[in-house]
């Protein structure tokens, strides 16, 4: 049986992402902008896909605002920011870390699966998730809400998990994967043709494949950056042309029609 939004929301609001990427005090200032150093530092690509100066006085929703790492961003570089969270305690902190930045933000709670119920309809320039879709019971009904807050013109950006890529064979083959599997009652990966269907509605501009975590999970917790020894033997360049095939995050930019 598949799992249901509730479910979902309590392991999100028992282990909300990136909670343990400091070891200092939740929610001092202090806290947030450690959490966000290691967030950019091991997913790098996030920066490039989101293009944070791009959207200098234009209206940013946030779909899954985490604890507001990448809102923040937007924010600082001139953006009308909204976020949305599924997690009570997760946007309790995502507001903090804004404050803490003395920056201005939205913040609204709710299941995006009913997006039009939790705030008022009306068109953004840039519709951004990074996550949120594939660890949804109904991805398709928020695809379908999103249709709502989008005019001509308007950019979706989106991130799921591959279906072919490393994690996923790795799962596979039955060795353990933390993120993907570790409690977490939905994890749905996708075939670019799946993606497709998903955004039929949509004109694709981009679908990119990148980041193959590499660091030994023990050292990480500690704070250490150290490689998996068969990560740490490849070239730099071969390991980058290997996350371009077998990355964990497709990056998808689409248009609204």
């Amino acid at each position: 049986m598949k799992p249901k939004i509730n479910e979902v929301k309590q392991f999100w609001d028992n282990s909300p992402c990136n909670i343990n990427h400091s070891k200092k005090e939740i929610g001092t200032k202090e806290y947030f902008e450690e959490v966000e150093k290691k967030k950019f530092y091991v997913e790098p690509h996030i920066i490039k896909f989101s293009s944070f100066p791009s959207w200098k006085n234009k209206k940013v929703l946030e779909i899954g605002c985490g604890l507001g790492s990448v809102g923040i961003n937007f924010a600082r570089n001139g953006a009308k920011y909204t976020g949305v969270e599924l997690s009570d305690d997760t946007c309790a902190l995502a507001k903090q870390n804004f404050e803490f930045n003395n920056l201005e933000g939205d913040f609204y709670i709710g299941n995006a699966e009913e997006l039009s119920k939790i705030i008022k309809p009306e068109p953004f320039d840039l519709i951004y998730l990074f996550g949120v879709i594939h660890h949804t019971p109904n991805p398709e009904k928020i695809i379908s809400e999103l249709n709502k807050f989008m005019k001509s013109g308007s950019i979706l950006k989106i991130m799921l998990y591959a279906n072919n890529s490393w994690k996923n064979i790795m799962i596979n083959a039955g060795f353990d994967q933390p993120e993907a599997q570790y409690g977490c009652p939905i994890a749905n990966t996708y075939t670019v043709e799946e993606v497709k269907q998903l955004l039929r509605y949509f004109t694709i501009k981009s679908i990119q494949q990148d980041y193959i975590f590499p660091y030994q999970i023990a050292p990480y917790k500690k704070g250490q950056y150290i490689k998996q020894p068969w990560f740490d033997s490849m070239p730099e360049k071969m390991f980058k042309e290997l996350e371009k095939y077998l990355g964990w995050h497709l990056l998808i930019t689409a248009e609204f029609k």
